[in-house]
């Protein structure tokens, strides 16, 4: 009798338990950030709570060191923001969050606050000691096929279709990171791999659906934080891709606003005029202006407002999130002068308020350094905006290297394009946190830019591998991957060979690549490789000379290490270089080594280069 007495008991109380979990479910359908950290710099934490008429109830909190701070009901009655202090006295754990209507408990909601791990805080940011790989995750290698169809995700894997999913994902990444470590890579940016649950064209990640979900199709949050983890075992950082100017339109608070000004709306359908001087034009009309920062991306990507506090907060909580959550060591922010400015400017002091070391690049696609150099923290504009970015594209630059080794040698043109572009630093706070990109996932490769020639390529890979800044490849870039972006993004976002199981080749491997592409492969690991131990090209000073007769001569140099780099632009003959006009940094040396070849160069005085090609002298 006793034992029955005991199992009916135990049975009410799952029953009970499993009568509260169903009532939380149908009283809580979201609560984000979904957990968060003890001991974080910051003791603020707001929470967004969305569920079916959730605002008709009052909140109650009972755990240690964790006060109640404020609550607001907003236009929906289907959300409340629920503002929480956390001291630095509280203690990881589960904390009930009670939600209460006519005097009674109708859900408990078990919120995760936890440890952080040690240092976390002090995580070192990538700098311009790093060669950064840029990889599109779904074209580079599909590592479990398993995850290819997920149910309730919209578009389904389809490799033949030029804007479908293709299949890669994070496994395929992590299987591969001995090729990404070999070529001398010492992070990683990845293109974003949050939800893009759209019906189509979903692959490139730019239109999210969900802010704290890996795309089911790339893998899971377990799988994006193991793999950090396994780059960080080998040296490699991992950058995050965020986008805060817009979501997609399938991101399920589309469904249900929270207010009417979440988001920036418009009459009818307004595309952004893409004109980003609008942001710094003393005399610009509010009119354009508007259309630049608030009018939409695409018609399949709502554009965020940051000027309403609550979308703010919940973006600057996400960064935070995924950086604890995940370890990253940098964020790449999409369409950075989109959103609003003044917004951007203080999610970039919270999120290096908490992480000091820490580093974000923005992108600012604007190819003059006169207004570039708006975007970047400190600059002291007329207006009195700092944005407090650390990091920015170097567009100017990227266009200088698409042009230059096409030219002919004139007054701003050839070689000289480059030492323009290098001569405008003076705009910039931090020219050396810049990076430094022959191309990327949106504009035509770089091969393609240098009409096919790879003697050209490899005069703008060794350029940008060893000119100022943070080096940045596009992944393919090491196999000769062509194509013009103006033809479609298609062509610029191929399938790596060797990322499928039935690929014909495998590039990830010496034989599965040809001879030219082996060349190009081995210079770049030639360079990245000894880059990571010259602290001249990661961390030195740089003098250059005006170019003459197509060539260009700078040196890289810290106290203890000079770096001789020549480019000869000319398309035949061999041009004899009399080093005595560099005699200034040169004076102290006798003797060098061509990096490139292994090469001793015995004699200094004089110097011969072969037409359209590049040396690295290591002088001694």
């Amino acid at each position: 009798m006793k034992l029955l007495q005991i199992l009916y008991v135990a049975m009410m109380i799952l029953s009970s338990s499993n009568i509260l979990e169903a009532m939380s479910t149908a009283v809580i359908k979201r609560i984000e950030p979904t957990n968060w950290w003890v001991g974080m710099h910051s003791p603020e934490l707001q929470l967004l709570v969305y569920g079916p008429q959730i605002a008709s109830t009052d909140i109650r909190i009972d755990y240690g060191s964790v006060s109640l701070k404020k609550v607001t009901k907003v236009e929906n009655p289907n959300y409340l923001f629920v503002d929480l202090l956390i001291s630095p006295t509280a203690k990881a754990g589960t904390m009930p969050i009670e939600f209460i209507k006519g005097g009674k408990v109708i859900c408990t909601y078990e919120y995760q606050l936890l440890d952080r791990e040690a240092g976390s805080m002090y995580r070192k940011g990538f700098d311009s000691g790093d060669a950064i790989y840029l990889i599109m995750p779904d074209r580079f290698a599909n590592g479990n096929p398993q995850n290819d169809n997920i149910e309730g995700l919209l578009e389904k894997t389809d490799r033949k279709a030029p804007y479908g999913r293709h299949g890669g994902d994070l496994q395929g990444i992590l299987d591969h990171l001995d090729y990404v470590e070999e070529m001398g890579f010492t992070s990683i940016w990845l293109n974003p791999v949050m939800e893009n649950n759209q019906p189509m064209a979903s692959y490139h990640g730019y239109a999210i659906t969900d802010f704290y979900r890996i795309d089911a199709r790339l893998g899971t949050n377990e799988e994006f934080k193991t793999l950090t983890k396994e780059c960080n075992k080998r040296g490699i950082k991992m950058i995050m891709d965020m986008v805060f100017n817009h979501c997609g339109s399938n991101h399920w608070w589309m469904k249900d606003l929270p207010m009417f000004s979440w988001i920036n709306q418009w009459e009818e359908f307004t595309r952004s005029n893409y004109r980003l001087s609008t942001i710094s034009d003393p005399y610009v009309s509010r009119a354009d202006k508007d259309q630049s920062v608030k009018g939409w991306f695409d018609t399949t990507m709502p554009d965020l407002n940051l000027e309403n506090e609550f979308m703010m907060n919940y973006m600057i909580q996400n960064s935070i999130w995924w950086i604890e959550y995940a370890g990253l060591e940098g964020i790449r922010m999409d369409t950075y002068p989109y959103p609003d400015k003044h917004g951007m400017a203080v999610w970039t002091q919270r999120i290096l308020n908490e992480y000091p070391n820490f580093n974000i690049v923005g992108e600012s696609w604007i190819t003059e350094a006169s207004k570039l150099c708006y975007w970047q923290k400190d600059f002291p504009n007329k207006d009195g905006y700092n944005s407090h970015l650390p990091s920015l594209m170097d567009f100017p630059m990227q266009d200088a290297i698409k042009r230059a080794f096409n030219e002919e040698e004139g007054w701003e043109t050839g070689m000289s394009r480059l030492y323009n572009t290098l001569a405008d630093d003076h705009l910039y706070r931090n020219p050396m946190n810049l990076v430094v990109f022959p191309d990327n996932h949106d504009e035509g490769r770089i091969l393609h830019a240098l009409q096919n020639d790879t003697a050209k390529l490899k005069m703008a890979l060794t350029y940008a591998a060893t000119t100022r800044g943070i080096l940045q490849i596009y992944y393919g870039t090491e196999l000769l991957m062509n194509g013009n972006g103006l033809d479609g993004h298609d062509k610029i976002r191929l399938d790596f060979p060797g990322g499928w199981k039935n690929d014909k080749l495998n590039a990830f491997t010496k034989e599965g690549r040809n001879t030219d592409q082996n060349k190009i492969f081995g210079l770049i690991k030639k360079l990245l490789n000894y880059r990571k131990h010259s602290e001249a090209l990661k961390y030195g000073n740089t003098l250059h000379f005006i170019p003459r007769d197509g060539v260009y001569v700078y040196f890289r140099y810290t106290d203890n290490e000079t770096i001789m780099v020549i480019l000869n632009n000319n398309t035949k003959g061999i041009k004899h270089i009399d080093t005595s006009r560099f005699k200034e940094i040169t004076g102290g040396f006798n003797q060098g080594t061509n990096i490139l070849t292994g090469r001793a160069i015995g004699n200094l005085k004089s110097i011969n280069i072969k037409a359209k090609s590049a040396m690295v002298i290591e002088l001694k």
